[in-house]
């Protein structure tokens, strides 16, 4: 199995940035296989969707949150070998070109080691602050696509969609990993199931120790998903997938790791990325978890 770890971002931990660099070297060393970043623009403070889409609130440890691409640089340089992933970046909420350098900037200075993870997020108020149309995001994702593989593979390079445009302009400076970083989204719903299929390198599911943790539901999603994939024309076996783990205050690490087993041991998923940011409320206590929890899995 591979394991991975939510960098130092939100709640608590976003007060201590500073140390971010340091938990990369630490948790790299320990055995870990890749690092995350997710993607919070702001938390309303009234709300009209939730949390996930749910209800009218937003956990307060999503109040403060650090810039996922500046932590992801700050990691890129200061580790080796893990890949450097985001668990997802609400890629509707920027500029093709500005996106498209960002990651192109983190993937060279890693090596190639970048993950490009992307949903559409679930904030109107999000949408509103970056002067976005809430109800295209699904279109929107669909043509940010389009215009990042166009940056990153061709130049000069432009794009000319319905909802979005990128003039033709010189794009000489490419991803070190060719032809570009492997791209995953987050999908829950059927369309956004079928996007995975259709066009992306992997699938970011996501799940709760102890508190939501739908094994079958996940084999039953893959499966669709795998049926989806073939009839595109695509092999199944080409679609990675990364299951986030969220770990729920008060959680032991033995509990996580006897979730991450009986995931694999049922669906053969081998990557997790576990985010710790509602158990552990300093740097230090989060890179302690990491060290016990890689202690207690078989890795490879």
């Amino acid at each position: 199995m591979r394991i991975g770890f939510a960098l130092p971002q939100f709640h608590r931990q976003a007060f201590e940035v500073a140390r971010v660099a340091e938990f990369a070297r630490e948790v790299e060393q320990a055995g870990a296989a890749s690092l995350w970043v997710g993607d919070r623009n702001l938390a309303a403070v009234q709300p009209t969707i939730g949390y996930g889409g749910q209800g009218t609130t937003i956990p307060p440890e999503l109040n403060p949150a650090a810039d996922p691409f500046v932590l992801l640089g700050v990691a890129a340089a200061a580790t080796e070998r893990v890949l450097l992933g985001s668990h997802v970046l609400i890629a509707p909420l920027y500029p093709p070109v500005q996106l498209a350098r960002a990651l192109t900037t983190i993937d060279l200075i890693s090596g190639g080691r970048l993950l490009a993870g992307f949903g559409i997020g679930w904030s109107p108020e999000e949408y509103e602050a970056a002067g976005r149309d809430f109800s295209r995001r699904g279109a929107l994702l669909d043509e940010l696509l389009d215009a990042l593989q166009a940056i990153w593979t061709e130049d000069p390079a432009q794009y000319s969609g319905s909802l979005l445009s990128v003039p033709r302009h010189h794009a000489p400076l490419k991803p070190a990993r060719l032809p570009r970083p492997p791209v995953f989204l987050g999908a829950l719903s059927e369309r956004a199931l079928r996007r995975v299929a259709r066009r992306a390198d992997g699938w970011l599911p996501l799940c709760v120790v102890p508190d939501y943790l739908d094994i079958d539901g996940l084999a039953a999603q893959r499966a669709l998903l795998d049926k989806w994939a073939r009839d595109a024309g695509r092999e199944p076996g080409d679609i990675g997938t990364v299951l986030r783990v969220n770990v729920s205050t008060g959680t032991d690490v033995r509990t996580v790791a006897e979730a991450i087993r009986s995931v694999h041991d049922a669906t053969g998923i081998d990557h997790f990325m576990v985010d710790t940011m509602y158990e552990a409320d300093t740097v230090e206590q989060s890179s302690s978890y990491a060290r016990e929890l890689l202690a207690l899995l078989p890795r490879v």
